[in-house]
């Protein structure tokens, strides 16, 4: 894979989806305009958690989680932010899910959701970037 664009934002998701695909307690990822995401080898597969209007794109070869794509965001690809080279300027500006959230996890996000945002509320975000 290959990027060519900044990412919008950057989201911690606490669901139980991602807390089983990642055997994590969260999943990181950035919000990326699904032109600046560029697939130079092989074909994703789908896979992982199944959830309406949620569909998840995995490495045909490793199985590694690469990316997701929302219906909701049809204009934007959440990619795994672990999957960059340098990941270390991936920290969530956004958590989601938090009535999920582990107990003891805390993560330095500026907007918190106890579900998924609301179309309304994303637009919000993507103007805050």
């Amino acid at each position: 894979m290959k990027v060519t664009c900044e990412p919008v934002t950057t989201f911690a998701c606490h669901c139980r989806g991602c807390q089983r695909m990642t055997a994590s307690a969260f999943s990181l990822s950035a919000l990326i305009p699904i032109d600046g995401l560029q697939i130079v080898t092989g074909a994703p597969v789908r896979g992982g958690a199944h959830t309406d209007g949620i569909n998840h794109y995995h490495c045909p070869r490793c199985m590694s989680w690469l990316f997701t794509k929302i219906d909701m965001l049809p204009q934007f690809v959440n990619l795994r932010a672990t999957m960059f080279d340098e990941p270390d300027w991936s920290r969530p500006r956004v958590e989601t899910m938090t009535c999920e959230k582990l107990d003891w996890v805390t993560t330095p996000a500026q907007d918190s959701f106890e579900q998924f945002p609301s179309p309304e509320e994303v637009q919000s975000l993507l103007q805050l970037g």
